[in-house]
C-alpha cells in the first residue's frame, strides 16, 4: 500500500503524487540508499535518561540487544527541544506504568541515510526559525504561511510518507513485534513503513497538520480542539471535502507531561503560593528554545528585571541549553548583567544540587550544557522550582507551571497559547514586548494572577488534563485503552 498516493481513502492528485517521488528520489540520491544494511542496536546507560528507566539505543557491531519483555521503543528525533521533551515525558510514563522504555533517537546515527536527511531538515528549520524572529518580512510572508497553512497540507503528508520510506533500514535491526510511540511524524510513519505490529504516533502542538499524520498508526492528540480538528482533516485541502480519519485512528489522551510533574504538582503549586505569602523574591524562568531564537526580546525582558533583582522582588533562572552562545551574547549586549549572574555551566549534577536543595534563591542563575540531554531535561528541574515560566507557546504550553506566553516562532504555535489561556495556567500570546512587561510588573507586584494559575494546574490535574503521557503508552501496550 502506498500511503503517499492514498491519505485516508483522500486520493492524492497525480502532480502532487509525483511531486513527493521526485522529493523521495532527490533526497535518495543526495544522501544514499542504506536499503542493504541491518542496522544492530545495544543499549547504555545515559545519566539523564536511566532514573526515568530508559535504555538508550545505540549501534553495535556485536549480537545486539535483548530487549525486556516489556519494553516499550520511543522513537524521537530532535528538532528544537519539544520533540525530545515529548519523548521523555512518555519515558517518564512508561517507566511509572511499569514498561522499560528504549530510547530511539533517529537523528543520532551519522552514518544512515535516515539521519542525513533528518539532520537537513533539522537545519533548514532552525534557520527559518531564527531569520523569522530577525527579518520581519520573512516571518510574515513564509516563515508564519509556512507553519501553519504549508505544513497543513495533505499533499505535505505525501511527500513525509515517501521521504520516510528512505528511513526504513534504520529500523531493520529491531523487532517489530514491540510496541512503539513516535514523537515526530517522521519516526512513526518509518516505524508503520518498517512493519511494526503496534504503532503510536503522538501528536504535539494543538494545531492539525497534514504534516503530523501517519496512517497505519494510532494518533493521539493533547486537546480536545486538536482532536476533532485531525478527525475531520480540517482545512488540511481547501479545495475539496475530504474523507475523515476513520474509528480508532486517533484518540484525545491529554497533555504529555512526565510523571515526576504530575505526581507533585499539589505541592509543587504550594509551595510557589508560600512563597508568594512570604514575601520571597518572585522567581522567573526564561528557558531559551532549541533553535536559539528570540535573542532581543529576551535582552529586552532581562533588562527590565534587573531593577526588580537587584530590590530582591524578583530573581531570575534562565536555561540556555546547549547555545551557551546565546548567553554570552546576552551579557555582552546588556549592561550590568555581566557581574550579577551565576553561570552553572556543563555540569549537570551540580546544577541539579544546586536547583533541588536551595531554597532561598537570589539574583541571576543561568543553565547550559552542551549535551543534549542535560540541556532539556534542565528546564524541567527548574520547572518545579520556578513560580513562573516564560516561555514561546511550543510543548512548554502544555507543561503545569504558571506561564508567560511569549510571541510564537511559527504559526503552528498560536493555539498552544489559546490552550493555557483557556486552562488558566498561562496567559494569553503577549504579541509585543510591552505587553510582556506589563504583566510582569503585575506578577512581580501582586499576588492574584499567580494564585489563580496555580489553582488552575491543580483543577485540571483533577479533570485529567495532564494524563497525556500514561494514556498514549497504554494505547501501544493495549492495557486500559481510552
Amino acid at each position: 500500500m502506498d500511503r503517499a498516493k492514498n491519505i485516508f481513502g483522500n486520493e492524492i492528485s497525480a502532480s502532487a503524487y509525483k511531486k513527493a517521488c521526485k522529493s523521495k528520489e532527490k533526497f535518495k540520491k543526495r544522501f544514499g540508499d542504506d536499503s542493504g544494511t541491518r542496522y544492530v542496536f545495544d543499549v547504555k546507560e545515559n545519566r539523564i535518561l536511566s532514573p526515568l528507566g530508559t535504555k538508550e539505543l545505540v549501534l553495535t557491531e556485536g549480537e545486539g540487544a535483548k530487549f525486556a519483555d516489556n519494553a516499550v521503543i520511543v522513537g524521537n528525533i530532535r528538532m528544537g527541544y519539544g520533540h525530545y521533551r515529548i519523548a521523555m515525558a512518555i519515558c517518564s510514563c512508561a517507566n511509572a506504568l511499569g514498561f522499560t522504555p528504549y530510547w530511539f533517537d533517529m537523528n543520532s546515527f551519522p552514518q544512515s541515510t535516515a539521519t542525513k536527511l533528518i539532520s537537513y531538515q533539522n537545519d533548514l528549520y532552525s534557520m527559518g526559525s531564527r531569520l523569522s524572529q530577525k527579518i520581519g518580512l520573512f516571518n510574515k510572508l513564509v516563515w508564519e504561511p509556512l507553519n501553519s497553512e504549508g505544513f497543513r497540507k495533505l499533499t505535505y503528508n505525501s511527500a513525509d510518507q515517501k521521504n520516510s520510506e528512505l528511513m526504513v533500514p534504520l529500523l531493520s535491526g529491531l523487532p517489530k513485534d514491540i510496541p512503539y510511540l513516535g514523537t515526530h511524524p517522521w519516526t512513526s510513519q518509518a516505524a508503520v513503513h518498517a512493519g511494526f505490529s503496534r504503532v503510536v504516533n503522538v501528536i504535539p502542538d494543538n494545531w492539525p497538520m497534514g504534516l503530523n499524520l501517519a496512517e497505519g498508526s494510532i494518533h493521539t492528540a493533547q486537546t480536545p480542539s486538536a482532536y476533532l480538528g485531525y478527525k475531520m482533516l480540517r482545512g488540511m485541502d481547501k479545495k475539496r471535502d475530504l474523507s475523515p480519519m476513520p474509528e480508532g485512528s486517533i484518540y484525545y489522551t491529554g497533555h504529555y507531561i512526565d510523571h515526576e510533574f504530575v505526581v507533585n504538582i499539589e505541592k509543587d503549586c504550594e509551595e510557589r503560593l508560600k512563597r508568594q505569602v512570604n514575601g520571597a523574591p518572585k522567581r522567573y524562568l526564561l528557558s531559551i528554545g532549541g533553535a536559539g531564537a528570540q535573542q532581543k526580546l529576551f535582552r529586552d525582558i532581562i533588562s527590565h528585571l534587573l531593577p526588580d533583582i537587584k530590590k530582591n522582588k524578583a530573581m531570575l533562572l534562565i536555561n540556555v541549553g546547549d547555545h551557551k552562545n546565546v548567553w554570552d551574547e546576552l551579557k555582552r549586549d546588556i549592561e550590568g548583567l555581566q557581574g550579577m549572574a551565576a553561570e552553572h555551566t556543563d555540569d549537570y549534577d551540580k546544577a541539579k544540587d544546586f536547583i533541588e536543595n536551595t531554597d532561598n534563591m537570589q539574583g541571576i542563575h543561568v543553565f547550559s550544557d552542551k549535551d543534549i540531554f542535560a540541556a532539556v531535561y534542565m528546564t524541567n528541574l527548574l520547572i518545579r522550582k520556578c513560580d513562573l515560566l516564560l516561555t514561546k507557546p511550543s510543548e512548554l504550553a502544555f507543561y503545569p507551571v504558571p506561564k508567560i506566553m511569549i510571541h510564537r516562532v511559527g504559526g503552528h504555535e498560536a493555539w498552544g497559547a489559546i490552550r493555557a489561556a483557556e486552562i488558566g495556567d498561562g496567559t494569553y500570546e503577549l504579541d509585543e514586548t510591552r505587553d510582556v512587561l506589563c504583566m510582569l510588573d503585575e506578577i512581580t507586584a501582586g499576588k492574584e494572577i499567580l494564585t489563580s494559575m496555580c489553582d488552575a494546574i491543580v483543577r485540571a490535574k483533577a479533570n485529567g488534563i495532564y494524563n497525556g503521557g500514561y494514556e498514549a503508552v497504554k494505547l501501544a501496550t493495549k492495557t486500559n485503552q481510552i
